[in-house]
């Protein structure tokens, strides 16, 4: 199974790529960031996110897409550019016919480290174990979206 992990922004846009062949290997593929400049016209911001998203499923075919899910946010104007962005995303996702997961912080947390108030430093390092790798993904937009792709697949394995 490949799993496309995203955090969704509008500025940054986490992505991390998993292979888990069986449901003990996983592998670290690819994660970065997809990224847009404030400033540009906020239509425009969607159509970049949209293309780089499409560009990112051709190149690295995914099975499965999760995302981390929008929790309420204090700041309603960011809660709804957010909510923008993801809209965009999940249609991205629909017309490659990627079916999509999405799981709250707290369940990301939880899968990952055991704890779900883990703090961001935690979980880093609980990916970079998991994976065996010499340092945590970077940037942390990229650490948190591989995070939610760890989450799903050790969420599917106690869906069958």
């Amino acid at each position: 199974m490949r799993i496309l992990g995203l955090d969704p922004g509008v500025a940054t846009i986490g992505f991390g790529i998993v292979d888990s062949p069986t449901p003990t290997e996983l592998a670290l593929v690819s994660c970065g960031c997809i990224r847009t400049l404030g400033g540009t016209p906020f239509g425009d911001r969607l159509m970049e996110i949209r293309s780089d998203l499409a560009s990112l499923i051709s190149r690295h075919r995914p099975d499965v897409a999760a995302m981390e899910a929008l929790f309420f946010n204090k700041n309603v104007r960011t809660a709804l550019i957010v909510g923008q962005t993801r809209g965009v995303m999940l249609l991205g996702l629909a017309e490659a016919r990627i079916p999509v997961l999405e799981y709250n912080p707290l369940a990301v947390k939880k899968a990952v480290v055991g704890y779900g108030r883990a703090t961001k430093a935690q979980v880093q390092k609980m990916v970079a174990r998991i994976l065996r790798l010499d340092t945590p993904p970077r940037p942390d937009d990229a650490a948190d979206a591989v995070a939610v792709a760890l989450c799903h697949r050790f969420s599917s394995r106690h869906r069958g």
